[in-house]
């Protein structure tokens, strides 16, 4: 990267990185990889949560039993969560990274609520993509995005470093993909090339802004863009994945959406399908 990229980079300042160990073992979290790299790359000081969620059992018959077997697994995600915190301080100093690591354990809905606050303290929140829909990451996905006001990059498995000199703008000219993009300004004016990519044929994007009125407000801000519309092949998200390949892009910004449980998972339909199988990491905002 360029002088110039690295000073737009370095305006990220405040990383946070959440970590669950439910399932997990003590296998390293790309997560955490990439955002070492990442505050490596900018001088950011990293703040890392490699929470567990304390488990609880209501008493009733074979409550002896079950209340010590609770106990038994409570002390186990203790110590993967206390293990990984001490590994991942330990690894920040070895990259000269700044580091603050907790191991927070607390009941579900105290541990999602005190993970989305953290958030709201950092520049930007890192968090991985689990292949398994455990509820805890669901929900931590869920919380930091839609209630503490900040980005967040999801991290599909196996992407353990921080490379974006190629970025993807999923666009439809909604407040949301406005958002995700102007968070996302200091990736992009750092980035090599940018390309906003909006796909037609699936839905009416005839009363939006389009990504050839927003290139030039980009490309104020000294961002390297082109704009491609692509008609839809499959749907949305394959023709994304497709052109995310055909661009050599290093990451993929959007807008995210929600809706309700009874509809879909919690987030719009190609949120959830690139969250479940993306080939690059997601910067989402909403």
């Amino acid at each position: 990267m360029t002088l110039h990229s690295w000073s737009q980079l370095a305006l990220t300042r405040d990383i946070l990185v959440c970590l669950t160990e439910e399932g997990r073992g003590d296998e390293a979290a790309d997560a955490l990889a990439y955002a070492l790299s990442l505050a490596g790359m900018t001088g950011a000081h990293l703040t890392v949560q490699s929470a567990a969620r304390r488990l609880t059992v209501v008493a009733g018959r074979s409550w002896g039993i079950v209340q010590d077997l609770v106990a038994d697994e409570n002390r186990r995600l203790r110590s993967l969560a206390q293990a990984l915190a001490e590994r991942s301080v330990s690894d920040a100093a070895s990259a000269g990274v700044t580091c603050a690591a907790e191991a927070p354990m607390l009941a579900y809905p105290d541990l999602i609520a005190r993970l989305t606050a953290r958030a709201r303290l950092a520049d930007l929140t890192i968090l991985d993509a689990e292949a398994r829909e455990a509820d805890l990451d669901r929900d931590l996905i869920d919380g930091v995005l839609f209630r503490s006001g900040r980005p967040v990059i999801v991290v599909p498995p196996g992407w353990n470093g921080f490379h974006a000199h190629r970025v993807v703008i999923a666009w439809d000219g909604s407040a949301q993909a406005v958002r995700a993009a102007n968070d996302a300004l200091p990736f992009l004016r750092a980035a090599e090339a940018v390309e906003i990519v909006s796909v037609v044929g699936e839905k009416d994007l005839s009363t939006s802004v389009a990504g050839s009125e927003f290139a030039p407000h980009l490309a104020r801000h000294g961002v390297n863009v082109s704009v491609n519309v692509l008609p839809v092949v499959g749907d949305v998200t394959e023709t994304l994945r497709t052109q995310i390949g055909l661009f050599r892009a290093d990451m993929l910004v959007m807008g995210a959406y929600r809706h309700s449980r009874l509809q879909e998972w919690f987030l719009g339909g190609v949120t959830q399908s690139l969250l479940s199988r993306s080939p690059v990491p997601l910067f989402l905002a909403h």
